[in-house]
Order: structure tokens, then C-alpha cells, then sequence
């Protein structure tokens, strides 16, 4: 099989990825956009964004769509694709592989694969995933206002959404499977001190019910007693790990004890010519708007490493001409 070759190879259509085609469109780079299923990455996962400057309310499906026609209108549109392998070759260009076996060769790359939520494996988690069910307080909320919520895990994010959601609900409850947090303590004694927080200890979920409207409880089970019992909420917000999709990288990368790619402030990693943007990033919080500033930074330092590469890769071969003999 043919290697096609390509100036810019972009990794992940999410938020972040569509906008890096966008901009590479739009600066006439010649890229591609790979990825696979339905454009948007965890946008899909959300009914319903309010915090996109400029667009009151907006479906996340739609706001997906509309990425994705934005980055089409500049000639970047998604190929469809698994990606399976990404090294580089003898000449430090690199070299990306699809589950196919369709092979990409390009001296740039921005990885903006992003990541995936943990999920409980519990009956009703899917059926009522962005109708009640969410992996992300800052994005849904402001939705939950005077109703109330369950958090469910026991880590830092956990116990730190758990606080902030305090803001939103009538009564923030954080179920957690052991006796203890795993959190920082610095965490855990604020929200221990919130009065509109209650922990329940040593307990799992075993389903997330709900109707038509959207999820309205959760059955639990103490994992000492075996007891039973339910609890009425609108809201189930769970956070048990999120892992970084970068299971396709074959060579070492800086990351952080997470998992996430570490860069500099242009999007750079260690390995000149690969670029990282989106929640697979190191970085303080991961919204829609972080990914979208990430990708149009990135692209524009891609821009800049690829007329750096030419101007180096022109003064080599005037070195390598011959001169004439006197």
C-alpha cells in the first residue's frame, strides 16, 4: 500500500482537531484530519453547552456538526480511521499507521486524540448519558440548579467536582466504594466541611434508574453489609479515571503521572515537529474553549516549525552543491 504524503497530520477530531483543521485550512496547509466514528470526541457525551462563548445554548451533537462543516468550508474533512501506530522514519518524519494498514507520512503532527471517562459498567449509565448522567461538573452544572446531585468516586477530581457542583445543587451527595478518600486532604476538608455535601461511605452503585425525562435516582448497595437502598437524583456525575488516548504512540513522550503529554506554550513536545493540543494535554482545566485555543496555537507554531524545516533543509542542499574548479 501506498504512504500518502502530507504536510500536517492531525490526530483526533474533537473540538481541538476540528479547529486544527480549520486553521490549517485556512493557512492552506496541506493536512489531514484522522479519526474515527462521528466527529466531536466527548462533545457527543454532552446533551447540552452553555458555555461556548457566543452561543447561548447549543446541543452538543450540533456544535459537533457545526465544527466539523466550519473545518469542511476550508477543505479539511474528517477521514475516517483508526490510528494504530505513530513513529518516525530515518529521515525524522513521521509516520502514521491506520488500522487498515493505510500509511500517512508527514514532517508535523498535532496529536489532539483527547481521552476517555471511566465508566461504571452500571445498567441505566448509558441509556442516560447526557440526560442526567455526565463525567464533567464544569460543563453541565449550572443544569442541576436546586436539585439534587450524587458524585460518585473518591479521588481528587471526585471530591474536587463534588465542592464545586455544591454551588449548583440543593444537595450534593458523593458516593465512594471505600472508607476513605483517596483526595488530597486539602480537598477532602472542604467539601467534608460544606454543609450541603454528604459523603456515603463503603457503597457502589448498581444502577442508575430514570424515565423518559432522564435519570431521576440510583440503587445502591453497602459493600460491607450488602444493604440495599435508593437515592433520589437528578444528577449523577462520575468520575472513577479518565485515561489519555495515546495508546497509539510508539516512541516515548513526556507526560505527567496521569498520562497526559506534556508541552511547552506553543503546544511542542520534546520531539520537534510533534505538537499536542486538547484534553490529552497537561494543563489546569480541560474545556471545550482550552482545546479550541490549544489547536489554533498549535497550528500556528506548526506553520512556523514547517518554514524553519524548509529554510534548513534549502541552506543543506546549497552546502552540498558543488563548486566549480578554479
Amino acid at each position: 500500500m501506498t504512504t500518502q504524503e502530507h504536510e500536517l497530520i492531525i490526530i483526533g477530531a474533537g473540538p481541538a482537531g476540528l479547529t486544527a483543521a480549520l486553521y490549517a485550512g485556512r493557512s492552506e496547509l496541506d493536512a489531514v484530519l484522522l479519526d474515527y466514528g462521528f466527529p466531536g470526541g466527548q462533545l457527543l457525551l454532552t446533551e447540552m453547552v452553555d458555555d461556548y462563548p457566543g452561543i447561548e445554548e447549543v446541543g452538543g451533537m450540533e456544535l459537533s456538526q457545526r465544527m466539523a462543516q466550519h473545518a469542511e468550508k476550508f477543505g479539511i474533512g474528517v477521514t475516517n480511521g483508526r490510528v494504530t501506530d505513530l513513529r518516525r522514519d530515518e529521515e525524522a518524519r513521521f509516520i502514521v499507521t491506520l488500522e487498515d494498514g493505510t500509511v500517512y507520512r508527514a514532517p508535523a503532527v498535532i496529536i489532539t486524540s483527547g481521552g476517555t471517562y471511566k465508566k461504571l459498567g452500571a445498567p441505566g449509565e448509558d441509556e442516560f448519558m447526557g440526560r442526567g448522567v455526565s463525567y464533567c461538573a464544569i460543563c453541565d452544572g449550572a443544569f442541576f440548579k436546586e436539585e439534587r446531585i450524587a458524585v460518585i468516586g473518591g479521588g481528587d477530581s471526585a471530591v474536587e467536582e463534588a465542592e464545586f457542583l455544591t454551588r449548583y445543587g440543593s444537595k450534593v451527595y458523593v458516593i465512594h466504594r471505600r472508607d476513605e478518600f483517596r483526595a488530597t486532604a486539602v480537598l477532602q476538608r472542604r467539601l467534608l466541611e460544606n454543609p450541603k455535601a454528604e459523603v456515603i461511605w463503603d457503597t457502589v452503585v448498581d444502577e442508575i434508574t430514570g424515565d423518559d425525562k432522564g435519570a431521576n435516582g440510583l440503587k445502591l448497595r453497602n459493600v460491607k453489609t450488602g444493604e440495599q437502598s435508593e437515592l433520589p437524583v437528578t444528577g449523577v456525575f462520575i468520575y472513577i479515571g479518565f485515561t489519555p488516548n495515546s495508546q497509539f504512540l510508539s516512541e516515548h513522550i513526556a507526560h505527567d503521572e496521569a498520562g497526559y503529554l506534556v508541552t511547552d506554550r506553543d503546544m511542542r513536545t520534546e520531539i520537534p515537529g510533534l505538537f499536542v493540543a486538547g484534553d490529552i494535554r497537561a494543563q489546569l482545566v480541560k474545556q471545550i474553549t482550552t482545546a479550541v485555543g490549544d489547536a489554533t496555537t498549535a497550528v500556528f507554531a506548526v506553520e512556523k516549525y514547517l518554514t524553519e524545516l524548509k529554510e534548513a533543509e534549502q541552506a543543506t542542499e546549497l552546502e552540498e552543491v558543488p563548486t566549480a574548479s578554479p
